[in-house]
């Protein structure tokens, strides 16, 4: 799995906000930095197909070696975590993460559940999955949101600031975490961040984007 930016070009109306020439290996996580209004978050946005105007781009976007351009956002196979974990407070844990699982009919309730306990408990959360999403911390909410991501079997994962609101201490083991699981499943991602060891964490090639 890889994901090409082609010489990809994102304009706001007349104006070019970045351009990009770049590929995300298997495993590999880019980072993209910038201040505020570089079009970072805009550029996920393009990935993930859900760029509408007045913004635009031009250039190829490939997964696997197939350009997705033209494909509904639906069907690109891409996962996206942001700031917030933004689960479903309506529904328990194992829910939350069993609404991103594919629809197989030859899957019954019981073996997804149990797959749902061993990814849980793989992340030592172990017999929370009947536990409401709003009875737990910050750091267990971001790990049950990055399971709920990779549990939809992603081709490819973005990543839009989704440390930023933890504290120091859980900021680096949450990150340590996620980025250890992505580059187990070799999955390409791209992160963008404000922050420089984020950056370094990740170990991938860096860009830094400039305002306009």
């Amino acid at each position: 799995m890889a994901l090409s930016l082609e010489n990809l070009v994102v304009s706001h109306a007349q104006n070019t906000l970045l351009k990009v020439n770049v590929c995300v290996k298997v495993g590999e996580i880019l980072t993209v930095m910038g201040p505020s209004g570089a079009g970072k978050s805009t550029l996920l946005q393009a990935i993930i197909g859900q760029l509408h105007g007045p913004f635009s781009f031009s250039g190829i976007i490939k997964i696997n070696g197939v350009v997705v351009n033209d494909k509904a956002a639906h069907l690109r196979k891409v996962g996206i975590m942001f700031q917030d974990a933004l689960l479903f407070e309506h529904m328990t844990v194992a829910e939350n993460i069993a609404f991103a699982m594919p629809k197989d009919s030859h899957t019954n309730r019981k073996a997804k559940m149990e797959a749902i306990e061993e990814m849980l408990s793989a992340v030592d959360l172990a017999g929370i999955g009947e536990r409401a999403v709003t009875s737990l911390s910050g750091g267990q909410q971001s790990r049950v949101s990055l399971l709920r991501t990779l549990a939809s079997q992603p081709d490819v994962v973005l990543l839009d600031e989704p440390f930023s609101k933890l504290d120091f201490a859980l900021r680096e083991q949450i990150r340590s975490w996620t980025f250890k699981q992505l580059k187990a499943r070799n999955i390409p991602a791209v992160l963008v961040t404000h922050d420089k060891e984020d950056a370094f964490a990740a170990g991938g090639q860096i860009i830094e984007l400039s305002s306009c």
